[in-house]
């Protein structure tokens, strides 16, 4: 998969999974108070091997742990608690379902209970999403969940740029308990990743289009699934759309998402979790709130429907919120 990207002056063509390692090798060479819960962060996917330098290089870092998520998160966020700053890899979304307690009762509330005394810089990586062929267990969007958690910070990374700028961000400069969450299928993608230690403070939502006409809100694979649709929509409809990636639900870049709705007054809201009670759902209502009287049309959600997801793959890509459906839904502003 390839989209459009402005780049920076001093950049590298990476693959998505090629920056996430670079990220981690660089995170785990410059801290050594980092250590890895597992190191698979490029999961099952024709780029895994470029972990494998990584691992061999810090071998004396990384834990494997064993099938036991609640355990190995509990010892994850003792260890930030005793000054450490661990990176869980979780592989598939789906099985951090087995951490709630330690991730949403432990991590996400220490520092609130402690008075800010104490806080738990751990990070909790995780592959989500249709993968193909995953089925229900392992194909699961928790992202809402861990949005509606307080406490925990959540990214959504796009595009190689941002997953290295934002792991770094996260692993290295954050006090806080962070949920990171890669979709699986935008390992392949390939951009233009800064040169040096390029990191994105959290809270910075990114403007990856320009259009005067429509605003589409997209988080993480669906960034790219916009950019798709809005090249379209230029070509066949002449309908500018201004894609809008907020590329961290929490904190949550409001300024950035509300100054583009403003300006166009159309707005679609994209993210591949279910449309009840989804990502996509709480930013709609969100627009709502604060936008009403700038909106020129119903505000409109393209994501999942609540359904589980299906094994087959003719079944699965029915679910999909690809750019069909986003055109679609642009197309029904008018």
């Amino acid at each position: 998969m390839s989209v459009e990207v402005r780049a920076p002056a001093a950049t590298r063509t990476l693959k998505f999974a090629e920056a996430l390692a670079e990220a981690v090798d660089e995170i785990c060479a410059e801290d050594p108070r980092v250590v890895l819960i597992g190191a698979r962060f490029t999961g099952h996917t024709p780029s895994a091997h470029v972990m494998e330098p990584v691992t061999r290089k810090h071998a004396s870092r990384i834990v494997w742990p064993p099938i036991s998520e609640l355990a190995y998160c509990g010892v994850a966020v003792g260890a930030a608690l005793a000054g450490l700053r661990p990176i869980v890899e979780m592989s598939t979304a789906t099985f951090s379902y087995e951490a709630v307690p330690q991730i949403v009762n432990e991590a996400a509330v220490i520092a609130a209970m402690s008075g800010g005394r104490v806080r738990a810089p751990v990070v909790f990586h995780m592959l989500y999403g249709i993968r193909g062929g995953g089925g229900p267990q392992h194909s699961g969007s928790p992202q809402a969940w861990w949005w509606n958690s307080p406490g925990l910070q959540v990214a959504m990374p796009s595009s190689p740029a941002d997953v290295k700028g934002l792991l770094r961000w996260a692993a290295l400069r954050s006090e806080g308990p962070t949920v990171f969450m890669d979709h699986q299928r935008l390992m392949e993608l390939e951009g233009p990743v800064p040169t040096g230690r390029h990191e994105i403070p959290f809270g910075q939502a990114d403007v990856k289009r320009s259009g005067s006409d429509v605003t589409i809100v997209a988080t993480s694979i669906q960034v790219s699934r916009a950019l798709e649709a809005a090249n379209r929509l230029a070509r066949e409809d002449g309908i500018e759309v201004e894609v809008v990636d907020p590329r961290t639900l929490e904190p949550l870049d409001r300024a950035t998402i509300f100054a583009s709705v403003r300006k166009t007054g159309r707005v679609v809201v994209t993210d591949e979790s279910h449309e009840n009670a989804g990502v996509a759902s709480g930013l709609a209502a969100i627009i709502a709130e604060e936008c009403f009287d700038a909106l020129r049309a119903p505000i409109r959600r393209v994501a999942i429907p609540p359904t589980p997801v299906p094994y087959a793959e003719s079944l699965e890509r029915a679910l999909i919120p690809d750019t069909e459906r986003l055109v679609a839904a642009v197309r029904a502003l008018r």
